[in-house]
């Protein structure tokens, strides 16, 4: 039975700082830190999330009568139910403080239609806050409001179309393709623009073309410039094969090289917004390799609640699921005062900056992910955070910091050198560019480097004026061929995916985690590689159902869910513009779908039944099978080496997964003779203090396996990591 409430605008101001009053929220974490700011008349109790979901093994939903859903208590939280109600039959007012969005909403609507609260006529009131410190905390309490049906609909609604899509596609892969595979209503769009990049990149054709460098010198400083064109042609000049590039380089050979002009601007850069999801997903995996699933979970410990003192514990930034840029008055001023506290004057803009939010369909009225106190600097607490909280928590205070700042301002030096032939009558145009800065401005407090240190894009130039003569030291002639389209990473796929309006803050991260989970997709060197059986199911499910794979339908299926949210559409009208035509084509697929066997072949040979090998998909990844199963079960694993030889016995370390949960790990390749691993990638070199084996810790740092030491890898090593 349906909770009955009024419109989330009825809200009205009680008195919550009295009497015993039960308040419900989703972790232990989030608990603990929230009871010790509201004090001894609450009890503060955690639904370890969701306490009611759709039935496994069966659909759950009545199709033909509103779509309506058949909820059950999910495993092992009936204890937790019977334990919130015990605890509601005493509390003389129950405010449900679960997180601030869609999500959040539906997990309080279920705890109270689970609990029976819904039919006892109890005080149940909602509380919305984005940080938890004890002013936002007792700011929400003042301002409680009822449930929000629509918001709760709208979760209700995605919930639907995610199981109606899962529960009819799955089973169709099962049987077509193989066991174990899924298809999602969102999971699925995101394979698609992952498979169409690879065939944007197999179909790619290299271009040949040349280029000139020339290295030039004045007095006793040199400096590099590039062949830019030919005087009196505007257009770049290009040079299409080596014998153009032979044919100028002996026009070349004994000219003169004259400055022609120096044209220096003024230039500014503005600082970018304060962190969305996305883009805190996006910059967490540029600058630390982090994925989105590990940014996540780095960022709700930190909202959660750090033990900051002895007796302190408090949530140290924003909601960190959000669509927004905006961010509140109280914020600002904050950070305005830092810096110019901190920074100077000098670097504080006359009047705030304020951030329109540019994201489709953008959700509720959230802030932006920042500090909750920009007064908490990373400085301060480092001792209370481990090595990947501090990283991304600085990051955060950072972006805060600048997003407040003035414009940086640089000069932009471009320098025109023309080459005079002397077999020809051609002026041969080099151009060579430099930056200077002038007021660093943001940038002292949030710089664009993976490494966190100041952008020095500063090139230097030797001092030239118009008409000078220049000594050519050398001149070059190179071989190139235009690059293919980048494979997306993480970060540039959720930029995608948020661009295109498919998904929402809270998604991105599960749809990335599932596609690597089932094996369609794997990551190499950063970059995600659809694997032949993702690309096989992106084509049958882009040929039998092009409606759910087109990228623009799943647009404007978030959009309807908006407008289920702000109570502009309801739901049963939409679920059944989608799923009746989905229906129809479902059948067409059960009956016309080929079965396809995804196997790649190998060039190995069974050593039991000499059948060839073939390369599989399995529950933890790729495997290679005998091609003659089932007559034949013979396995192996595909072995990874790493280059880098055992401490123990000096056999190569290779990759390896655990059989429990699949994780990866490096261990050496004469197991079980020797059983050495380590967790974390190994590189070559030994550590500079013990001579142990070093490893990787993110891309930016090395540590040895035996020792305490740390360190920054060479630039040799860089590209390994």
């Amino acid at each position: 039975m349906p909770l009955k409430t009024k419109s989330k605008k009825n809200s009205k101001s009680l008195n919550p700082m009295t009497g015993n009053h039960l308040v419900v929220v989703e972790s232990p974490a989030k608990a603990k830190t929230i009871g010790k700011l509201l004090g001894k008349n609450y009890r503060i109790a955690a639904s370890m999330g969701h306490v009611r979901d759709l039935p496994k093994g069966k659909l759950g939903i009545d199709v033909e009568n509103s779509f309506s859903p058949s909820y059950s208590v999910m495993k092992g939280k009936a204890a937790i139910i019977k334990e919130l109600k015990t605890l509601g039959e005493n509390a003389s007012s129950i405010y449900l403080a679960t997180d601030p969005d869609r999500e959040g909403e539906a997990i309080s609507w279920h705890v109270v239609n689970a609990t029976g609260w819904d039919k006892q006529k109890k005080n149940i009131r909602r509380v919305v806050f984005h940080e938890i410190t004890e002013t936002a905390i007792k700011e929400a309490m003042k301002h409680s409001r009822d449930l929000d049906l629509n918001l709760v609909d709208a979760q209700q609604t995605r919930r639907i179309l995610d199981r109606l899509v899962g529960y009819e596609l799955s089973p169709l892969l099962w049987r077509k393709v193989q066991r174990g595979l899924s298809a999602g209503r969102v999971q699925s769009v995101a394979l698609r623009i992952i498979v169409d990049r690879e065939r944007e990149i197999e179909a790619f054709v290299p271009t040949e073309y040349w280029s000139f460098t020339a290295l030039l010198k004045k007095g006793m400083e040199s400096f590099e410039t590039s062949l830019h064109s030919i005087k009196g042609n505007k257009h770049k000049l290009v040079i299409s094969n080596q014998a153009e590039a032979k044919a100028i380089d002996e026009e070349l050979k004994g000219a003169v090289y004259t400055v022609a002009k120096v044209k220096t601007n003024e230039k500014t850069r503005a600082p970018a917004p304060p962190f969305t999801t996305s883009t805190l997903q996006q910059e967490s995996a540029r600058r630390f390799r982090f994925s989105a699933k590990k940014t996540m979970i780095i960022a709700q410990q930190l909202y959660e609640g750090i033990e900051i003192g002895s007796k302190e514990t408090v949530g140290l930034i924003t909601y960190m699921r959000t669509d927004s840029v905006s961010l509140s008055t109280y914020a600002i001023d904050e950070a305005r005062t830092l810096i110019s506290k901190q920074y100077g004057k000098d670097y504080l803009p006359d009047q705030p900056r304020t951030y329109k939010t540019k994201s489709k369909g953008a959700q509720e009225a959230h802030e932006a992910i920042r500090p909750t106190s920009i007064f908490r600097s990373p400085d301060s607490m480092e001792k209370h955070l481990n090595r990947d909280q501090l990283r991304l928590y600085r990051l955060i205070w950072r972006r805060m910091v600048a997003c407040q700042m003035k414009n940086s301002i640089y000069f932009r030096t471009t320098i025109d050198i023309e080459s005079h032939s002397s077999n020809s009558g051609n002026v041969y145009v080099f151009q060579t560019h430099g930056t200077q800065t002038k007021f660093s401005g943001f940038l002292s407090a949030y710089s664009d480097t993976a490494d966190d240190r100041e952008n020095d894009e500063n090139r230097k130039l030797p001092k030239l004026n118009s008409n000078d003569k220049l000594e050519c030291v050398s001149l070059k002639h190179d071989q190139n061929f235009t690059q293919p389209p980048l494979r997306f990473t993480e970060g540039s796929l959720i930029k995608t995916l948020e661009e295109e309006g498919i998904g929402r803050p809270s998604t991105y991260a599960p749809i990335l985690s599932t596609l690597m989970d089932r094996n369609y997709v794997v990551k190499n060197d950063n970059k995600l590689d659809p694997t032949l059986l993702g690309i096989e199911v992106a084509n049958l499910l882009i040929k039998f159902f092009p409606t759910v794979m087109d990228v623009t339908f799943t647009a404007k299926m978030e959009d309807e869910l908006d407008f289920i949210a702000t109570g502009k559409r309801k739901m049963e009208p939409v679920l059944k513009e989608f799923y009746f035509p989905f229906k129809k084509h479902i059948d067409h697929a059960h009956e016309n779908m080929p079965r396809i066997k995804i196997e790649e072949p190998t060039d190995e040979i069974c050593e039991l039944c000499e059948s060839s090998m073939v390369i599989k998909s399995g529950r933890f990844g790729r495997f290679i099978a005998c091609s003659a199963f089932p007559e034949c079960r013979h396995t192996k694993a595909i072995v990874k080496g790493t280059g880098v030889e055992c401490p123990l016995c000096s056999n190569e370390l290779i990759e390896r997964r655990s059989r429990t949960k699949g994780r990866l790990f490096y261990g050496c390749s004469s197991y079980p003779n020797c059983d050495f691993s380590v967790v974390n990638k190994p590189i070559s070199g030994p550590c500079p203090e013990c001579s142990g084996l070093m490893v990787s810790k993110g891309r930016q740092k090395i540590a040895c396996s035996k020792c305490a030491w740390q360190g920054e890898p060479t630039a040799e090593l860089m590209s390994s990591i």
